[in-house]
């Protein structure tokens, strides 16, 4: 299993989507700019990186309110969420419970308007498929989580972990829906 971290370079200010704890991605984020704003998924992206984040950049974290107490015992937080809902004009929050109760979807078009799912553990690539990390008992909720994700039009999907060469993946029309669907299926 990998994790990833992705850098969204906006001219209003660029965000960090999930953790990086290594130094030379830092180096190359303040390089592109810094970042404004860190946004996590869910509390497994907690560590000691996000102080170092927060310190060399002046960024805000932000997360899902049912996460802030799992990850302030790594970093203070500074903005949390709980519904649906816009932050910076551009990226639409999307609680997704079910991997944690917390747990969150982040969606976004590029100034070239390809528009981006980051679902951190909430889906991802499994090798040649997609899978999902989730407790038996957090199954319906994490179905009903991936229904909400399903009537979404990605462009690209990039997770925060994955197994397999690659963490993000190009989407054809309909392909997501399809995605979601074999997913869901195996939370029965």
């Amino acid at each position: 299993m990998s994790t990833h971290a992705y850098l969204l370079i906006r001219e209003t200010g660029n965000v960090l989507f999930y953790s990086s704890g290594h130094s030379i991605e830092h180096q190359n984020i303040l390089q592109l700019g810094g970042i404004i704003r860190q946004y996590l998924s869910h509390r497994d992206e907690a560590g000691s990186a996000l102080l170092q984040i927060k310190q060399m950049f002046g960024s805000m974290l932000c997360c899902h309110k049912l996460e802030e107490a799992a990850i302030s015992a790594a970093c203070p937080v500074d903005l949390t969420f709980s519904t649906r809902e816009f932050h910076l004009g551009d990226i639409e929050i999307i609680p997704t419970p079910g991997h944690t109760d917390g747990s969150t979807c982040f969606m976004c078009k590029s100034q070239h308007g390809l528009s981006y799912l980051f679902t951190g553990d909430t889906i991802f690539p499994d090798g040649d498929a997609w899978g999902t990390y989730v407790s038996g008992k957090h199954g319906p909720t994490l179905k009903e989580s991936l229904g909400s994700l399903r009537g979404l039009e990605p462009d690209v999907v990039l997770s925060s972990a994955s197994n397999g060469p690659y963490s993000f993946r190009e989407m054809l029309p309909g392909q997501w829906q399809e995605i979601v669907d074999r997913v869901a299926k195996t939370l029965s």
